[in-house]
């Protein structure tokens, strides 16, 4: 019988190899632009063509390659960044499994032109289909230049799947933006049929880089992040819940500088914005990890795109925790423009004035000691004193930043009998009252939520959950955490576990579906927030049926109270289903709708 197995020729080899690598032109840029920042380049110049169909051309003043080292860059596997398998657990480059040159070499018209400071004379190496054609000393400066010709030349099959040049345009702007935030440092320049697309300049700060790549007004609206828990860093910038995009596009993650697009990443940096940010709806971030080397593995995937965490929960409650306190440290009420003037007692009057639905009701700013109760507050809970270890990311339930803010408001009236209008300093301010009530509702129910403990309600009738191994052994270790949001699991034998307690939130059915929910997410994330969203959309719903509705009257002791209130709870200026509170109107806005000024 013949034999079945055989040895692939090496152009095949070169090729499979290309289709792990190379996907369309942006994968290209990206390895080589990984390729030239690992040279210690400062500037790299990116031309491409037809959306790089038909050239692509990188150059770099990085350290370059001397004759020997030209030769070998295209053989395969062969790389400067790596000697034995233990470098691959504290790896600092972007570039270090030897394959790019080669498999791009593979399936282009390629040349290769470098000198190194130690040579006189740089070298031109010209491929066809990764066979080498010619290869001559020239005279260039130090640095490397490559060009790629006709990509996918020789797999017409592949070159078909590439679609319109704006959209391949489109993709190596992505590649090239985000290989620029990361590298203020360099210069990145990126043209397109001599069209210059994009030139970032060296800059000193990361938020002079996203300034030129995001737009100067959306950098100016995001602030700064700095967060240290050894063995964890985390920086960057992030923008209030006000600033969000309809896609995840903006959402710019580094892992020891090496952009990522990991589903635990993003998982984490979505938790830490949770209850601030509406259905559909994702912030604007640039965030770089940084973590020993060796905690984290980038040899998972061709692409290196995605990433493996030693400790995946570890990582994701970081991010989350160092999210939310930055957020809630974030003053949601911009400073005002002008100076502020508290009213004189001499000019406050007992004169009232009646409220007619529909209309504005201006009322005069009465004593800070006027009674403040607000009666439809008196239907939801109070702060519990305490809140557990495990909630301890969403505490203390006062900010510093905000305190006595809302509350040092003069209160103009009411509009509409929805919207409250309060002045602070020149500024005209018009706070949502349902939307302001319905976020002090839900804060006050989440703390004593979770500050009290969950109160658990015992089956009558246990149930048997049978599950897979997997999702037994992540349901086994997470019992203890499962058992303070109520629910008590014992083993059953095997991969069978039964469920004795629920919390009382939740129906029977709804908690053995929540359950077997979480033990997926455990699975492929490595930690979940299931139960946590879970609680939280119901608490908000509670909240929302609790709150002051539009079109209610209120009293101006009443409107004070719940500006009081608002003092007491962290993100005040968005509702838990991340609609804004406020909107606030400058004097010099106001000015030029009556063409003053």
């Amino acid at each position: 019988m013949a034999p079945q197995v055989r040895i692939l020729p090496e152009s095949l080899c070169n090729k499979i190899a290309a289709g792990e690598v190379v996907e369309r032109p942006a994968s290209v840029v990206k390895e080589l632009l990984e390729n030239a920042i690992d040279a210690g380049a400062d500037e790299i110049l990116i031309d491409i063509e037809a959306g790089g169909r038909t050239r692509i051309q990188i150059q770099d003043n990085g350290c370059g390659m001397g004759r020997e080292d030209a030769f070998l860059a295209l053989e395969r596997h062969a790389t400067s960044k790596i000697i034995d398998d233990a470098d691959l657990f504290r790896l600092t480059t972007l570039g270090f499994r030897g394959e790019a040159l080669p498999s791009i070499a593979a399936v282009s018209r390629f040349i290769l032109e470098t000198r190194d400071a130690a040579s006189e004379e740089g070298w031109r190496i010209r491929l066809a289909g990764g066979t080498v054609e010619k290869a001559e000393g020239v005279g260039i400066p130090i640095g490397t230049r490559i060009e790629v010709r006709n990509l996918f030349y020789n797999t017409p099959a592949r070159r078909k799947f590439l679609r319109s040049e704006q959209t391949e345009v489109g993709h190596i702007g992505e590649v090239v933006t985000r290989q620029a935030m990361a590298r203020p440092d360099i210069r990145f320049r990126f043209s397109h049929n001599g069209r210059v697309l994009l030139d970032a300049f060296r800059v000193e700060r990361l938020v002079e880089r996203a300034g030129s790549l995001l737009g100067r007004p959306t950098a100016a609206d995001l602030l700064p992040l700095t967060c240290e828990a050894e063995p964890f860093s985390l920086h960057g910038l992030i923008g209030a819940p006000t600033l969000n995009r309809s896609t995840s596009g903006a959402i710019y993650a580094y892992i020891n500088g090496r952009y990522v697009r990991d589903r635990m990443v993003q998982h984490a940096i979505m938790d830490g914005y949770r209850s601030l940010l509406a259905k559909g709806r994702y912030p604007v971030v640039v965030l770089f990890l940084d973590l020993p080397p060796e905690m984290v593995d980038v040899n998972v995937h061709p692409s290196k795109y995605e990433v493996r965490f030693r400790d995946q929960r570890a990582v994701h409650d970081f991010i989350t925790a160092s999210l939310r306190d930055a957020l809630r440290r974030i003053h949601t009420v911009a400073e005002p423009t002008g100076s502020f003037e508290p009213v004189s007692s001499a000019m406050r009057s007992p004169v009232s004035y009646p409220v007619d639905s529909g209309r504005t009701a201006l009322l005069p700013p009465t004593p800070a000691s006027a009674p403040s109760e607000l009666p439809a507050l008196s239907s939801l809970p109070r702060l519990a004193e305490s809140v557990p270890d495990y909630v301890a990311a969403d505490a203390p339930m006062t900010s510093p930043v905000s305190a006595g803010r809302f509350a040092a408001m003069t209160v103009l009236g009411q509009y509409h009998n929805s919207y409250l209008l309060c002045q602070e300093g020149d500024d005209l301010l018009l706070i949502d009252q349902h939307a302001a009530h319905e976020r002090i509702g839900y804060e006050r129910l989440r703390r004593q939520f979770y500050g009290n403990g969950i109160v658990r309600q015992g089956l009558l009738f246990p149930v048997v959950l049978e599950l897979d191994f997997r999702a037994a052994a992540q349901l086994a270790q997470q019992r203890d955490e499962l058992s303070r949001f109520g629910f008590d699991v014992e083993p059953f034998g095997g991969n069978a576990f039964v469920l004795k307690g629920v919390p009382q939130l939740l129906s029977e059915s709804a908690a053995e579906l929540l359950l077997r929910d979480v033990c997926a997410e455990l699975d492929s994330l490595g930690s979940s927030s299931l139960l946590a969203e879970h609680f939280d959309h119901l608490l908000m719903t509670m909240a929302c049926h609790g709150a002051v509705r539009a079109n209610q009257a209120l009293g101006l002791s009443q409107m004070r109270a719940l500006l009081a209130d608002l003092d007491q709870v962290d993100f005040g200026g968005h509702c838990p289903h991340g609609r804004p509170v406020l909107h606030r109107f400058t004097l010099a806005e106001v000015g030029r709708l009556f063409r003053r000024g």
